[in-house]
């Protein structure tokens, strides 16, 4: 695309009227401004695409089977290790990873940070997809999605955790498909169906904070149903929900730092002169949020630990592993960050992002995976459980690219506001 962009003057489309004063129909939106033969050309051109038709290849049958068989065929799930990959990558891995949205949201539309909002739109996508595949997940681990309105408004259970989760999770998730609109609306060119969004975002941003901080919080008070089950190291009954909740905070801006940088790196041809000159600025103002929340997160880490008396467990082995995940998922990163902040170094912060992203999700899988039955044994997930996982992330990932190669969030759109 990249070629065709450099070729064509009037791509990429950015606005409602060709060069010669005719409007772009939605098929020529929806092609990217190309002919069919010109975007099959383009997609069977770009070595990605092969990857992911080899992993759909391999992954969908797989799928189809959890669905026909039953989750017993592609998982070793038990009563033992209820929660397997897709739920402690999928689930617990990328809700605290999507936290962008509502703090993004917060920062320009309720501080009135003004100059994040080149990015906004980023973290807006960044919370709709991350939540709407948590619930993919989710789906995929429960089956029978057709029977997901009975637990929400038949069979109900308000005094339950996963009640108050799967409510907060429902409908911070439609308020996450609102904010996203008017960048759609703007494509589509119907103005006053932004407008109407437009009229209504600070009561959609603060039913956004609330609802995000509290399901945030929520997931970590999940695992007090079975406290005897994890490890006390990664388990503390008074501190669980707020150490979900800060993680999620730099979990969520170390990942929109990671996707603005993957967005620089391959679609900077659908990136506006704004938003690429004013990514490092951003990239560090983010960088500075997520060291105080790492840091944060450490004090309320060794807090909890001494609340609970736990120090004993911190010279086992599991108190080394414990240790470690502290070190390189929070304390290398946190430290990295705060010295591109004091250098103005915005390549030092994307590597402290990378390594933050991948504390979270080590964390999570840690959290619900691997410090649980410690006592017991650990179980080591099917294959096709690893497989299943990567195909919908590698769905999620496409997803994200079509996105972002169509609708104004890289770019401000140029027809009427």
């Amino acid at each position: 695309m990249k070629l065709f962009a450099r070729e064509k003057q009037e791509l990429p489309i950015a606005d409602h009227f060709k060069a010669d004063g005719s409007r772009w129909s939605l098929k020529e939106k929806l092609l990217l401004g190309l002919s069919f033969d010109d975007y099959r050309q383009q997609l069977l051109r770009n070595p990605f695409n092969w990857l992911i038709l080899i992993v759909f290849a391999v992954g969908l049958p797989i799928i189809a089977q959890r669905f026909l068989f039953g989750l017993g065929s592609v998982t070793h799930a038990s009563n033992d290790y209820p929660w397997g990959l897709f739920l402690a990558f999928g689930l617990f891995g990328m809700v605290p990873l999507s936290a962008s949205g509502f703090m993004l949201g917060t920062t320009v539309e309720l501080f009135g940070r003004k100059d994040f909002h080149p990015i906004e739109r980023l973290a807006l996508l960044n919370g709709l997809l991350g939540y709407f595949f948590a619930v993919v997940y989710l789906q995929v681990d429960l089956g029978m999605p057709w029977r997901l309105p009975y637990p929400m408004f038949v069979s109900l259970g308000p005094a339950a955790v996963l009640f108050l989760v799967a409510w907060h999770v429902a409908t911070y998730l439609s308020v996450q498909v609102a904010e996203v609109l008017p960048s759609f609306f703007e494509w589509l060119g119907w103005l006053k169906g932004k407008r109407m969004i437009r009229s209504m975002v600070l009561g959609l941003t603060v039913a956004g904070i609330i609802l995000s901080t509290l399901h945030q919080g929520a997931l970590g008070a999940l695992f007090t149903y079975a406290p005897g089950k994890l490890h006390p190291l990664w388990m503390s009954a008074n501190f669980q929900w707020i150490h979900f909740l800060t993680s999620a905070v730099f979990g969520g801006l170390s990942m929109l730092i990671v996707v603005s940088t993957f967005s620089k790196w391959f679609l900077a041809w659908r990136c506006d002169h704004h938003f690429l000159e004013s990514l490092d600025k951003l990239t560090l103002g983010l960088a500075k949020g997520a060291t105080f929340a790492m840091i944060t997160y450490l004090g309320i880490k060794f807090i909890a630990i001494a609340h609970d008396k736990e120090w004993v467990y911190l010279f086992t082995g599991w108190g080394q592993y414990f240790l470690l995940e502290l070190t390189i998922g929070v304390f290398i990163p946190m430290m990295l960050f705060a010295f591109a902040v004091r250098n103005g170094n915005a390549r030092m912060a994307r590597v402290a992002a990378f390594i933050g992203v991948f504390g979270v999700l080590w964390n999570r899988i840690n959290t619900a995976l691997i410090s649980f039955n410690w006592h017991m044994y650990q179980e080591i997930p099917y294959w096709k459980e690893a497989v299943i996982t990567i195909t919908i992330f590698t769905l999620y990932l496409v997803t994200y690219r079509f996105i972002l190669y169509r609708l104004p969030i890289l770019y401000e759109w140029k027809g009427d506001k």
